[in-house]
């Protein structure tokens, strides 16, 4: 019998595999918190034949074929095992992917969920037999959960997203906390800023701090985890780099491929010594709102994010303000 295991990141998947879970380990590593999120069509080209093309042939064994996608591996193996982190992007995976198969009902018999309440990167490949999070049979209502939360994540608006926090969506136990880290990243009230931004900016006020001493990660005094670190980066740029900066000191960038293939610029950009900026400050105090005095313009699920759309959440409150 072979057994799949598809998992949400290659790092995860690089610990899987040591750990000699599945015969076949494939990590899908799609983003779904930061850029317009894919068409249906490109959505299920993403799953669909041709898919599986870049994975070495010894990954997929006698399943190595020209043309190959996840969704046809599913099809093949026996058996089919979820292996996924708790963080937001690897939850909104879990969604797209369960909503994509829900009406795949001989794939559907097959699938196994072993849902993490850490990362599984950060485990001991030789500990994960006496580890591992308990097997979960997928049926109807984990299927409803995800359609649900999928659909309403890809609105234009974050309305139906906000709404799950009175729906029943326990069969995916870690949805309710990523519904709540989500909606905390869409701009605050008074600061027009996200709760990440925030923290960074929290982080430049306390002193001595350098780029990646703001950055989110493991051990790190930035413990928000719904960006990943080149998504980070332009953030970092937006709070520096627009026509009223947030924040002074940063002295290289924009944070691109290229700026990291030039050893000197990033070797500047590490070394930058940051610090608010009158704005800064006032934002920070919750005294100035950084979207008056910047353009905006970035996605958030299905919502484009402007200074003339911008939908806020009050964490305090938890509740959501249209534009």
């Amino acid at each position: 019998m072979t057994r799949l295991v598809l998992t949400s990141s290659d790092s995860a998947g690089g610990c899987l595999l040591r750990a000699g879970v599945g015969d076949i380990v494939i990590p899908l590593g799609f983003r779904f918190v930061w850029d317009e999120l894919p068409s249906d069509v490109k959505l299920e080209a993403m799953l669909g034949p041709g898919s599986l093309d870049q994975f070495p042939p010894h990954r997929l064994g006698e399943f190595h074929l020209k043309g190959m996608g996840a969704l046809d591996l599913c099809e093949r193996c026996e058996a089919v095992e979820f292996w996924f982190d708790p963080a937001p992007n690897a939850q909104l995976i879990l969604v797209q992917l369960l909503d994509c198969l829900s009406s795949r009902e001989r794939i559907v018999s097959k699938l196994t969920l072993f849902q993490a309440d850490v990362d599984i990167a950060k485990q001991v490949p030789e500990a994960i037999s006496e580890w591992k999070p308990p097997a979960v049979k997928i049926r109807n209502e984990h299927l409803e959960a995800a359609s649900l939360a999928w659909q309403a994540y890809r609105q234009p608006t974050p309305q139906q997203w906000a709404d799950l926090l009175q729906k029943e969506v326990s069969a995916l136990p870690q949805l309710r906390q990523v519904v709540l880290e989500l909606l905390e990243e869409l701009p605050m009230p008074l600061t027009g800023l996200g709760a990440t931004e925030m923290r960074m900016l929290e982080l430049v006020a306390a002193g001595d701090a350098t780029p990646f001493d703001v950055f989110p990660g493991h051990d790190k005094r930035n413990t928000r985890r719904v960006f990943g670190y080149w998504e980070v980066g332009e953030l970092l740029d937006g709070l520096a780099r627009g026509p009223a900066p947030a924040v002074a000191g940063l002295e290289e960038g924009t944070f691109t491929d290229e700026m990291h293939d030039d050893a000197a610029r990033l070797a500047r950009y590490r070394q930058s010594k940051l610090s608010l900026t009158p704005l800064g400050e006032a934002v920070l105090a919750q005294a100035e709102d950084f979207s008056r005095r910047n353009p905006i313009r970035r996605w958030w699920g299905g919502t484009e994010l402007t200074n003339d759309n911008l939908w806020r959440w009050d964490p305090a409150s938890r509740m959501l303000i249209a534009p």
